[in-house]
């Protein structure tokens, strides 16, 4: 599975990219799946607190998943260099350390969050009320998250070796499994949100399994060894310097759905609603607005080999031509997620729920959020296109101004004008300031290479 580099710089960029492109979509989607899975059922069999419950979590689950982020990112990074030197013994190197690492990292902060679960609930945003179904689901998938973080960690190097499709349909069948056993597990055998933890455990653990099964096979082109199996502080630094940067976006992630958990609870009852009602509104609603974010940064992971060659090899219009594609393709599926927020919010959040004044609650959250959404696919795509020629400052000021910088003081300062509808206000405003802030960027970059190489035309006459 060899990779031609000759299509870097002939093939037709448009096939070229979707030949990257999809592969990367069904892999960033599949964690947002997951969560939409579960949130329908548990929605639908067991209840509105458990729904509210479901979106309480959300933020713990992600930090498990960031894990692997952490070091399946440096990992794959790394094998990448070593398979392109022929140096196989330290790709294995890489294989066997980024095991222990990743059951070193996640087994001390499951530990920590299961001795802690309680106050970290309430931390969150657990009311009495939903403390009860959060702490039934993350007791079962705490444990079992090890090997949610070892399952993302290995796909991902699965892809760094030359195995995009089979690490998709590994991942496409771990979906398939939690779509099977949720419905069994929660509503024939009346499991709740046991059940549904439980499906998704045992999910991820189908993908390890699988993910396994292929690095530790005779025909694997680097293989996982018991020999390897042991940390080097050369490759410990290696793999952590390069995952930093994705863990700590995953982490900014967590930490504004508890802001947001918090500042729901303090003025939903402002409007004569309860916090639990209004976090569960806004856990429909944010399902299906990661889903949307979820596929652009699958489109922008499909661009990036793409710019990254063609800039080493100094073919800036190739370059220029492959950012305004995957920009317009982003923009598109962002300009859907407008219209669809804009005019059908009721049919998509009834998955989730069949009570109308939740229905009605969580597509007032959904309308809200996405007013300025179109803008987001060009935001997420330039963040991701100043990565890609090594303009790491600016790529991680960008991702964290629409996530953090923005965000949080607009969280903040709305509610206090126009409380409950501040918040769901905060997001567009945020989407809306980050993108002119992406746009400034990117202009200025450009400016500037036209002045120093004269190759590439102001960012502006190409809009």
């Amino acid at each position: 599975m060899a990779t031609n580099y000759n299509d870097f710089t002939n093939k037709k960029i448009s096939s070229l990219f979707w030949q990257y492109a999809l592969p990367a979509i069904i892999g960033t989607t599949v964690n947002t799946l997951y969560n939409i899975i579960d949130g329908i059922f548990i929605g639908h069999w067991i209840g509105r607190d458990a729904l509210s419950a479901a979106g309480l979590i959300l933020p713990v689950m992600t930090i498990a998943a960031a894990i692997g982020l952490l070091v399946g990112v440096g990992s794959a990074s790394r094998i990448s260099i070593f398979l392109g030197q022929k140096s196989f013994d330290k790709a294995e190197q890489i294989i066997g350390s980024s095991f222990v690492l990743t059951l070193l990292l996640s087994g001390t902060a499951l530990a920590l969050l299961m001795i802690f679960i309680d106050p970290l609930l309430y931390f969150v945003g657990a009311s009495e009320t939903t403390h009860a179904y959060a702490k039934q689901f993350l007791q079962i998938f705490l444990p079992g998250s090890l090997f949610l973080t070892l399952s993302f960690n290995y796909v991902n190097m699965m892809r760094a070796c030359g195995y995009p499709l089979k690490a998709m349909l590994i991942m496409l069948s771990t979906v398939i499994a939690n779509i099977i056993l949720a419905p069994i597990f929660i509503k024939v055998f009346d499991w709740g949100m046991r059940g549904a933890a439980l499906a998704t455990t045992l999910s991820m653990m189908l993908s390890f399994i699988l993910v396994m099964l292929h690095f530790t096979s005779k025909k694997s082109p680097v293989r996982l060894r018991l020999k390897n199996m042991r940390l080097k502080k050369e490759s410990v630094i290696n793999i952590l310097s390069i995952g930093v940067s994705p863990f700590a976006m995953q982490v900014a992630t967590s930490i504004v759905v508890v802001f947001i958990n918090w500042q729901l609870n303090a003025y939903a009852p402002t409007s004569h609603i309860s916090g639990d009602d209004a976090i569960a509104a806004y856990s429909n609603a944010n399902r299906l607005i990661t889903l949307i974010i979820m596929v652009v940064i699958g489109v922008n992971q499909g661009m990036q080999p793409i710019i990254g060659y063609n800039y080493g090899a100094k073919n800036y219009q190739r370059v220029k031509e492959t950012f305004f594609y995957a920009v317009k393709v982003a923009t598109v599926i962002t300009g859907l997620g407008f219209l669809f927020g804009m005019f059908i919010p009721d049919l998509l959040v009834s998955a989730f729920t069949s009570e109308k004044d939740i229905i009605d609650l969580s597509s007032t959250a959904l309308r809200f959020i996405t007013i300025s959404f179109v803008l987001i696919g060009f935001q997420i795509v330039t963040t991701g296109f100043f990565q890609c020629i090594g303009m790491a400052k600016v790529s991680i000021i960008l991702s964290l101004s629409r996530q953090v910088l923005i965000l949080l003081p607009t969280l903040y300062i709305l509610p206090l004008f126009c409380g409950l509808n501040g918040v769901w206000f905060s997001a567009p405003i945020s989407d809306l300031l980050a993108s002119a802030l992406a746009y400034l960027a990117l202009h200025c970059y450009f400016k500037s290479v036209k002045k120093r190489h004269g190759h590439v035309d102001s960012a502006q006459n190409n809009h």
